[in-house]
């Protein structure tokens, strides 16, 4: 898988993700531990792409 295709995977996750989160925010029978359950994995996801996006960087100024 490319760095793009992957990039766009986790994208594409991460805002699937906020959606959940904002159904889950709605409805009064979500706990507060399963919302912080669904930001951390948010927050996991977009710490993969920042990781991801540095390393494109690096790598582009080392080439």
């Amino acid at each position: 898988m490319s760095l793009n295709s992957h990039l766009a995977e986790l994208e594409r996750k991460h805002q699937a993700l906020e959606q959940e989160i904002q159904k889950a925010v709605t409805s009064p029978s979500t706990s507060d531990e399963e919302i912080a359950r669904l930001k951390r994995r948010k927050l996991v996801l977009k710490d993969q792409m920042a990781r991801l996006r540095e390393g494109d960087s690096a790598e582009a100024t080392i080439h």
